[in-house]
């Protein structure tokens, strides 16, 4: 429980536009810096190694919160789903389905939405009659 508050603190923290700010000053500095170490090899595996350990880390956080979210989205859907009289009650589990039966439920839905669009189209159309 901690990993993921903290997962989700630091993954919040990460998308402000003020984290965005200081990393890019951060980059800055180290470029203007350059100069005074006359762009050795040392200074481009600061910058190097940094960045790799930062995003290294930063993976596994982002996945976590990711993981999170989806998990929270599915549940919502799933209790719209339940609570929709109309709603097939199939779709409660598309996450238990292999990509094949995946594939062929969305062709399925895509014809039906094809057709609900064609029926659309021919209740806009005026009739002869009416002309």
């Amino acid at each position: 429980m901690r990993f993921e508050r903290f997962a989700q603190w630091l993954a919040n923290w990460a998308g402000r536009p003020l984290t965005f700010g200081v990393a890019l000053a951060l980059i800055v500095i180290w470029a203007l810096s350059g100069a005074l170490f006359d762009y050795n090899d040392t200074w481009q595996l600061v910058i190097n190694t940094s960045t790799t350990i930062i995003t290294f880390l930063m993976v596994f956080l982002i996945q976590n919160t990711q993981n999170r979210d989806n998990d929270v989205l599915h549940i919502k859907i799933d209790e719209l789903l339940r609570t929709t009289k109309r709603a097939h009650k199939a779709l409660l589990d598309l996450e238990d389905m292999d990509p094949a039966q995946l594939h062929a439920l969305r062709q399925q839905y895509q014809r039906l939405g094809e057709d609900q669009e064609h029926k659309q189209r021919s209740s806009d159309q005026p009739t002869q009659d009416a002309e």
